[in-house]
């Protein structure tokens, strides 16, 4: 049944493609890769071995060599029949995404499938956080996001195949005061995506964008926000079933992933509740633990 299912997705994601020959004929000798950013820890390193075990081949990027080193061995070691390889660069180097298309190639591979994984997070007040932290998490969050996306999307329309999943959260639907700097950049990822889906619907790409609640990965605790509220109250996604998940709604072509019956849930009212009412609980949610603003502000 669930190749049924998978049938027809296919055919409707591909309902008006128009495959151009020479762009099919530039890749005829190269087999097709996902590549994920972020990918060697929490939710990027569970959508590479999603990939992976569904016979794709994965490349996995981030800055550390010695975790993407280990987190490919841990891939390969999973079946014999997996590929997997890692490139260590920065994607908020402007040249991220030539050096990744020519590695690619390199190993007889070529860009099918990006996911935009890699984020930072920042915690407490704004005002409390560094400037050039600030900017760095709109260059990764939002910069580099937004490059590689447009840089990949051109081959894949004329090839009339692959993807995009990018990756915000469902705090994206609403202002987040505590981390206001990263909630921002996962609402401009959510409007972004959502409106680049629209433009290439039936093209034979799927667009799709990721919007999970919290998830239990040290993503958290690395921002400063380990003792919120939120970490308390709300329940928390397993990073395998998250993935497990992701794949298989973008395979069948949805456009916005909430995983979790309970963030899909609050997906829907968060887009209809008044900010007035929203913001002050989000404040009170995420606000860490002996947080004082008002003297950090004035140090």
């Amino acid at each position: 049944m669930s190749k049924i299912f998978h049938a027809l997705a296919d055919a409707w994601v591909k309902r008006s493609a128009r495959p151009d020959r020479a762009a099919l004929a530039a890749v005829v000798d190269l087999r097709p890769a996902t590549v994920i950013t972020g990918a060697s820890k929490g939710i990027g390193l569970e959508l590479a071995r999603r990939f992976a075990m569904k016979g794709d081949a994965v490349v996995l990027v981030a800055r550390h060599p010695g975790p993407l080193t280990e987190a490919v061995t841990a891939i390969k070691a999973e079946g014999a029949d997996r590929t997997a390889l890692s490139i260590a660069l920065d994607v908020t180097d402007p040249h991220a995404f030539e050096q990744i298309a020519a590695s690619l190639r390199e190993n007889g591979l070529y860009l099918d499938v990006l996911i935009n994984n890699a984020a930072i997070g920042l915690g407490d007040a704004f005002v409390t956080q560094p400037p050039e932290a600030v900017d760095r998490l709109i260059a990764l969050n939002v910069a580099a996001l937004t490059r590689l996306t447009r840089l990949a999307l051109p081959d894949m329309v004329a090839r009339g195949r692959g993807g995009v999943i990018n990756v915000a959260s469902v705090g994206a639907y609403v202002p987040g005061p505590y981390q206001a700097a990263y909630y921002a950049s996962k609402a401009y990822v959510i409007s972004l995506t959502e409106a680049i889906a629209a433009e290439h619907s039936g093209s034979g790409v799927r667009i799709a964008v990721l919007a999970p609640g919290p998830v239990d990965t040290a993503f958290h605790a690395k921002m400063g926000a380990q003792n919120a509220l939120y970490r308390w109250v709300l329940p928390s996604g397993n990073a395998a079933k998250v993935a497990a998940g992701t794949r298989r709604d973008f395979m069948l072509g949805r456009r916005v992933i909430v995983p979790g019956l309970f963030y899909l849930l609050s997906a829907a009212i968060l887009r209809v509740v008044p900010h007035p009412i929203s913001v002050p609980i989000m404040a009170w949610l995420l606000k860490p633990k002996g947080s004082d603003t008002a003297q950090k502000s004035s140090a």
